[in-house]
């Protein structure tokens, strides 16, 4: 039940270290082979959506309890809290969460001065190479027909942004969406690790400005305009390499990592599109935290709504832990009976969930402008979610909780409304991603 959150995915049923900025210097729109020919992506119209598919993880470690500061480099600090203890071998290892949120820190470092450069589309200047523009107006449309084919409600979202910066959305959207069609497609059961190591050997391609098909070619050309790094879609492939061997997860520290992978790293990728309103007065950092936080929010969220889903696949993405604590076995989830135990238990994830909605809320309204009412009808609407599990008495092992068409409709002009209220002045923004 992978699923790659743009900040403005919406709920329907529709659906190395870092390589530093993504300069000039990368023939962005370049186009290996001549782009093939216009027929070459028949097979790259995908069916299904982004919310389904396996978890994912990676090795876990911890610290002892404590709340630290990540130095900026702007003279401020973000505060982190982590939990910390020897690992096996007696050393002392950052949590997941550490790990993850030092990927934040230094992504926000890496386009912060491309971000405040500019008060309008914060765009970098990519090469236009002569007789490729019309070839990279069809990549791009092309990118747009996958969009609107298979997440309507999605794509609707993108046309309230400007044209560049929906179309970087379009080419994002298609690459996450190819990424999880290669361990939840037709032909997942034929994806092996050497697939994937493929496809990433692809990814530096598209980031050295040779891409190899038409759908390749826009988002080579997006990552030549936008300061997007390559780091985030280099972990979210590495999420796809977890799924496939990994179905339990002992704790929440494995889980929120699985998360990071799968949908929170896509969030660190949109920010850079979206926008920072140049008015706004809060941290690069704290926006991506708050990037961050919304696809992990927007995955726990899938993870308890395909409860029953999952588990007629032989998963389940809880904690074991916890499960455990709450006296519920893998054999009652696969039962699928709702008992008070179950009720108390999903109690405590949906609390999780929603704090982290919560942290989320604190970096939209620092966006630009253009992109802040997609992504609190985003944010709005799969909180609601959490919402339809409890109207379903927390059955979701039977009962697919989901947000209707009156709901999804009464929800945008309360997210319009929320669009318009301008950024917070302040000096500095934190945000405390803490689990609960």
């Amino acid at each position: 039940m992978s699923t790659a959150s743009l900040w403005v995915v919406y709920p329907s049923s529709e659906v190395s270290n870092s390589a530093g900025f993504t300069g000039s210097t990368r023939g962005g729109n370049q186009v290996h082979d001549s782009l093939r020919s216009s027929g070459c992506c028949k097979n790259l119209m995908f069916n299904g959506g982004l919310t389904k598919g396996p978890k994912n993880r990676m090795d876990s470690s911890y610290r002892k309890a404590c709340s630290r500061r990540s130095r900026l480099t702007n003279g401020s600090s973000v505060c982190v809290m982590s939990n910390v203890v020897a690992e096996p071998a007696g050393e002392i290892g950052l949590s997941s969460e550490q790990k993850v949120y030092d990927v934040v820190v230094k992504q926000a470092a890496l386009v912060k001065r491309e971000l405040k450069s500019s008060s309008d589309t914060n765009m970098k200047r990519g090469i236009i190479l002569p007789g490729s523009v019309s070839v990279l107006g069809e990549a791009y449309d092309r990118c747009r027909q996958v969009c609107e084919e298979y997440a309507k409600t999605f794509y609707l979202g993108t046309m309230l942004m400007t044209p560049e910066r929906r179309r970087a959305i379009w080419a994002i959207y298609v690459w996450c969406r190819r990424t999880d069609e290669l361990v939840d497609g037709p032909n997942a059961s034929h994806i092996t690790a050497t697939a994937l190591d493929r496809w990433e050997a692809r990814l530096e391609d598209i980031f050295g400005g040779r891409p190899f098909d038409m759908l390749d070619a826009a988002l080579s050309h997006t990552v030549s305009m936008f300061p997007v790094d390559i780091q985030p879609f280099r972990d979210m492939i590495e999420g796809m390499r977890m799924d496939l061997n990994k179905s339990r997860y002992n704790n929440f520290d494995e889980l929120y990592l699985y998360c990071y992978y799968v949908a929170g790293s896509v969030g660190l990728v949109s920010v850079p599109v979206m926008g920072i309103a140049p008015e706004s007065k809060a941290t690069t950092e704290s926006v991506y935290a708050a990037a961050l936080a919304l696809g992990l929010a927007n995955q726990l969220t899938n993870i308890l709504r395909d409860v029953g889903e999952d588990a007629r696949r032989g998963r389940i993405y809880l904690p074991q832990d916890e499960l455990e604590q709450a006296g519920i076995s893998d054999d009652e989830i696969f039962s699928g009976i709702v008992t008070d135990k179950w009720r108390n238990f999903m109690k405590q994830q949906i609390k999780r969930a929603r704090k982290l909605f919560d942290d989320a809320e604190k970096g939209v309204t620092e966006l630009s402008s253009a992109s802040r009412w997609p992504v609190w009808a985003s944010l709005l609407l799969y909180r609601q979610i959490l919402d339809e599990i409890e109207a379903n008495d927390y059955n979701n092992f039977t009962r697919r909780a989901y947000v209707n068409k009156p709901k999804k409709i009464l929800a945008l002009p309360i997210a319009y409304a929320k669009s318009l209220v301008p950024p917070i002045s302040r000096n500095s923004s934190s945000l405390l991603l803490s689990k609960t």
